[in-house]
């Protein structure tokens, strides 16, 4: 077992206070937007057997078997499948979708034969791996996931009266699902200049009257909220096709390959494919590719599924989802130990009360609200006990 030192990511968009909290440390006065547990080769999570701090990738690529365990190296490579976080929202993220796994391999090949550089900003592919997500929430979480049915993204347009949003009104009308959901897009990319400017000034405006005066659902309170921060962006017109989200503390949703998404605020536990590979389409200042992204994103309507866990008899409650590069599941703890099957890595993170994890060999780890901890795939089990603690488990689904 290993106790893991992490980065703290200072993205503009991150809470000032909710990762110092969770740490139990001074805020700095700065956005800390992510805490970044793994491997990931851009910031690694560090672990010190007796001979100084070492890099987990640099253990990982060193033994892979030893550190992965045997299974998981045969099913998934050498190196760890996924990226555990702590997301922290202090202002609305970027509006984003990410590609499949055989888009990834094109697109990370075809950037690279035109030697366009990984840290160059106009990058789209920074590896060629996909990058499906869960995001669980620690507090109330608010975003915008998934394309609304055209009908009702027509309505809720129509509804703010500005006659600038009249044509895209028209078109998620007049057209079936997918194609509407497209074109009403493409509208919005291609919308450039004082139009752009007039159009979503206009929009806002209308977005806070509806704020300040009828706004049962909530929603447009989020809406306004984006507007203020990012004031002229277009991606307030792509945010009102989308639906608008409410996570209550323990809710997830699993975002897989095409799916328009954006968080608004709140923190949540985030498990991912070990992957860097963002389109982006709005609320952002960051390159925004228009002809890329519309060949990425996926053009279905319907709600998000809210995930909610279920528990097996070892206590283990666990969020479902549809594949295995990785699994995450929790652990309310009330005083009764639980065993943790060791045949895969797993990274636990405490985010209430203090837990100890005991070895096979008598070793024991402690981890307070915050601490997490690298289990290697060695094939032992591990027990997990704790009176008033709660526990996430990151792990792969072999």
């Amino acid at each position: 077992m290993d106790r893991l030192a992490n980065t703290v990511r200072p993205y503009a968009w991150g809470s000032v206070t909710t990762i110092p909290a969770l740490l139990g440390v001074e805020a700095t006065g700065e956005p800390q937007a992510e805490l970044w547990m793994g491997a990931h080769p851009s910031a690694p999570s560090l672990v010190d057997r007796g001979a100084g701090p070492r890099a987990l990738d640099e253990l990982i690529g060193a033994d892979p078997e030893g550190e992965l365990g045997a299974a998981t190296v045969a099913r998934f490579g050498p190196a760890l499948p996924f990226l555990f976080k702590v997301l922290a929202a202090g202002v609305p993220l970027s509006i984003q979708a990410h590609p499949t796994l055989a888009q990834a391999r094109a697109g990370f090949a075809a950037e690279e034969a035109r030697g366009i550089p990984l840290d160059a900003p106009e990058r789209n592919y920074r590896d060629a791996n996909h990058k499906p997500e869960l995001i669980c929430a620690l507090d109330e979480f608010e975003g915008l996931c998934g394309f609304r049915r055209p009908t009702e993204a027509a309505e809720l347009l129509a509804s703010l009266a500005v006659p600038e949003l009249l044509p895209l009104v028209e078109l998620l009308r007049g057209k079936p699902e997918s194609e509407a959901l497209s074109a009403a897009l493409a509208d919005i990319l291609s919308m450039t200049g004082e139009h752009a400017t007039a159009v979503v000034a206009a929009t806002a405006a209308a977005i806070e009257r509806a704020a300040a005066t009828d706004d049962p659902t909530g929603q447009f309170a989020g809406y306004a909220f984006a507007a203020r921060e990012f004031p002229g962006d277009t991606g307030l017109l792509v945010g009102l096709l989308l639906n608008h989200f409410r996570l209550r503390p323990g809710e997830a949703l699993y975002l897989g390959a095409g799916l328009p998404h954006g968080y608004l605020r709140g923190a949540g536990v985030e498990i991912m494919a070990n992957s860097d590979n963002v389109l982006r389409c709005g609320l952002t200042p960051k390159h925004v590719d228009p002809a890329e992204l519309l060949r990425v994103v996926d053009f279905q309507a319907g709600p998000p599924e809210v995930l909610r866990p279920t528990a097996d008899a070892g206590g283990e409650e666990l969020y479902p989802v549809p594949i295995d590069e990785f699994r995450l599941s929790r652990y309310v703890l009330t005083g009764v130990a639980r065993v943790l099957d060791g045949r895969a890595p797993q990274i636990l993170l405490c985010t209430s009360g203090s837990a100890e994890l005991t070895a096979a060999d008598g070793t024991v780890l402690t981890l307070d609200r915050g601490q997490s901890a690298f289990l290697p795939g060695t094939g032992t089990e591990t027990l997990l006990t704790g009176a008033d603690a709660t526990v996430f488990r990151a792990t792969v689904t072999l």
